[in-house]
């Protein structure tokens, strides 16, 4: 079924979002894979969440997108996407905008569906371990360095929890 597809009736009824449903599924795929966090948690939800919006601003949406020739070059984007140190949410919000700028953006249901998306991430506040001001090499601490506090928490946005749960989940696949 295209992404433009209507009901089964023909009739011009409502478009089918099957581009956002696909990237959906392959998120969902995942991080089932991954088995880090229990299918139906919130840290499940918005690493859902983050990944399937990572995947459909890539265009990585076709079917069997994890099965095709483009596997290792699809994954690549992704995980470069999802990075610590590349900036996902201006990202996003400018993937966003250059969508909404297309002829066809007001019939989109794909992009009402991610924008909605976007805006439920960065709505939802989690409370996290603190991470801020850990030096990047944090994960490489010598023998006896103090280690990462995870009583000290913060409040943040769910995208920043899903974002690396996501890319942990594109390097076990």
């Amino acid at each position: 079924m295209l992404p433009e597809s209507t009901d089964s009736h023909g009739g011009g009824g409502t478009a089918v979002p099957m581009a956002w449903l696909c990237a959906e599924y392959t998120a969902d795929e995942l991080l089932r894979a991954g088995r880090l966090v229990e299918p139906g948690s919130l840290e499940y939800r918005v690493g859902r969440q983050t990944l399937a919006l990572t995947i459909h601003l890539c265009d990585g949406t076709d079917s069997g997108a994890l099965a095709d020739t483009r596997a290792a070059a699809r994954l690549a984007e992704w995980l470069s996407r999802t990075s610590y140190d590349h900036p996902w949410p201006d990202w996003v919000r400018g993937r966003l905008a250059e969508r909404a700028a297309g002829p066809s953006a007001a019939t989109d249901p794909d992009l009402a569906l991610a924008r909605e998306t976007w805006r439920q991430l960065e709505a939802t506040w989690v409370l996290a371990a603190d991470l801020d001001g850990l030096p990047p090499s944090a994960g490489h601490l010598p023998a006896g360095a103090d280690a990462v506090d995870e009583s000290a928490q913060t409040w943040v946005p769910a995208w920043q929890l899903g974002l690396p749960l996501g890319h942990l989940a594109l390097h076990l696949y």
